[in-house]
């Protein structure tokens, strides 16, 4: 007789899921995890700004402790991440920083952060690998500044307080505050550290923001636009995409009482007679109770939803894309190119998600010349820095341009800025750094960017066509004046004639001339 195994089965909080899983969140390494803690404390700093329309004003500071090990790069790091957007109430401060998916960011708009996951996963790392309290300070500018030392029960996914300090706010400050130790790789990571901050000062100009490192170095950039960009606004889900655990939780939660208004009331884009065709064609009655659906009901609803195909394109208002002006500013803050073309694509939709693509090219200034793209990829304004041979946009740009049709030679100074935002970015991983190839998006991208390479190549060939004609002043200034002086000595004349009025009707100078006459005298002097 054979014996059965002995299974145990158990469930595991959040927490503890990532505690023991945080690579796939991108807490890979020491280094990769000090990146990662940057990059999610500096976005939800930039979210709370542009929610409050207020020009994001960011300090990062990094500290190295005295008392760790000088022999190996892996340290124990002090980071202080200070921001002046909105603050957060004191009574939602422990979970908002302390549970592992609990955040405002949920909802049907374009936001930063994806799973209310990454601020949280940083001090959760902190404590991993410190075993030491975050610190939260945090005021919506009121008469309270709350003062938190917090850590993270992780069997239970909620906040262990530490303590709570209320302090007098008689400066009326706004904002957060968070410290936090972490076990860090600062040489390994600075290099990507700095691109990340100078790639977000490319689509936030309107940000002034700050990093201080350890070793004392500082580096600042400054806003270059004083406007704040419109943010995204909540907005109902589209019809197209919603499957069968969504239907029965927005039916659970309505408060209509028959299907038309269950429908017209829980989806944009849907008015009375989309809402009757869709019944019409799931065959359910349109005055049936939405809360008494049977799971049959709501499977034959979601499935006529599919069928039906005369759905309008999703509403763009819960996007905030960067902006042509702000994008062409941040470009040529950071890049300083002598040719820039920027163009927005119009709204698009995949799966019922909208979405918009910006793109740039940019050639020449201060981008190094290459054999090799320099791609600048963004996410709903976050910059991509990992993985690039896995996202959309690099297929796009190695696969679907052919940039020699375009007169780009092989080693150029050019880069490709790109741009997507959307309520659901199609990321391949939790990590959030590839973008999957989408075919709606793809299309979108490919289009963009044709569009800019086709004023790159109008702008190359101005420049192929001055460097010719230069090329053939150049010869007219060195061989006209000596023709001139030859034909003088053949006639047998004192002088010869001036031909200046004549290189002058064909564009030519007395200034190139003389640098004619110093580049034959060098040369000559060579030999």
């Amino acid at each position: 007789m054979v014996e059965s195994p002995d299974i145990k089965f158990e469930q595991i909080s959040p927490s503890e899921f990532f505690y023991k899983n945080r690579d796939i969140a991108g807490f890979s390494s020491p280094s990769r995890s000090l990146y990662m803690s940057i990059r999610e404390l500096v976005e939800n700093a930039l979210d709370a700004a542009e929610v409050g329309r207020i020009l994001p004003e960011v300090y990062v500071q990094l500290t190295l402790e005295k008392d760790a090990g000088e022999e190996s790069d892996v340290k124990i790091y002090k980071l202080r991440v200070e921001d002046d957007g909105i603050g957060v109430a004191g009574d939602y401060i422990p979970k908002a920083f302390a549970t592992v998916l609990y955040g405002s960011k949920y909802g049907y708009r374009q936001s930063r952060g994806t799973f209310g996951l990454g601020g949280t996963m940083a001090l959760l790392y902190g404590q991993i690998t410190t075993n030491r309290p975050a610190t939260v300070i945090s005021s919506t500018g009121g008469k309270e500044i709350h003062k938190y030392q917090l850590m993270i029960d992780v069997i239970e996914n909620k906040p262990r307080i530490i303590s709570h300090e209320v302090l007098d706010n008689r400066n009326k400050w706004r904002g957060t505050i968070i410290e936090f130790y972490l076990e860090a790789d600062y040489t390994g990571s600075r290099a990507k550290i700095i691109e990340y901050f100078r790639n977000t000062a490319i689509v936030n100009p309107h940000a002034t923001i700050t990093f201080e490192d350890s070793r004392g170095r500082l580096y600042h950039f400054p806003r270059v636009i004083e406007k704040v960009p419109e943010p995204p606004r909540e907005s109902k889900p589209h019809p197209v995409g919603v499957d069968v655990e969504t239907m029965s939780r927005l039916l659970a939660a309505t408060k209509a009482s028959n299907l038309i208004g269950f429908l017209t009331s829980a989806f944009q884009k849907v008015g009375e007679k989309t809402a009757r065709d869709i019944l019409e064609l799931a065959k359910i009655p349109y005055d049936l109770n939405p809360r008494r659906l049977t799971h049959e009901q709501v499977t034959e609803l979601v499935e006529a939803i599919k069928k039906y195909g005369k759905f309008r394109a999703p509403d763009p208002t819960p996007l905030s894309p960067i902006g042509e002006e702000f994008l062409e500013s941040g470009i040529r803050q950071m890049l300083k190119p002598d040719f820039l073309y920027v163009v927005q694509r119009p709204p698009a939709s995949y799966s019922g998600y909208p979405f918009v693509v910006e793109a740039a090219v940019a050639y020449g200034g201060d981008i190094p010349p290459s054999d090799s793209i320099h791609l600048f990829r963004f996410a709903n304004k976050i910059p991509l820095l990992y993985d690039e041979r896995a996202d959309v946009v690099w297929k796009v740009v190695t696969e679907r341009i052919d940039w020699t049709t375009y007169k780009v030679p092989k080693v150029a100074p050019l880069a490709v800025i790109t741009s997507i935002c959307s309520p659901k970015i199609p990321y391949k991983t939790v990590g959030k750094e590839a973008i999957a190839d989408r075919p709606e998006i793809e299309r979108e991208l490919t289009t963009a960017i044709r569009e800019c390479a086709r004023h790159l190549k109008l702008y190359l060939s101005r420049i192929e066509k001055r460097e010719a004609a230069a090329k053939r002043l150049s010869i007219y200034a060195k061989y006209l004046p000596k023709i001139a002086e030859f034909a003088a000595k053949a006639a047998e004349k004192p002088q010869p004639p001036d031909v200046m009025p004549l290189l002058k009707k064909i564009g030519v100078t007395k200034e190139m001339v003389d640098k004619a006459r110093e580049e034959e005298q060098a040369a000559t002097e060579l030999l």
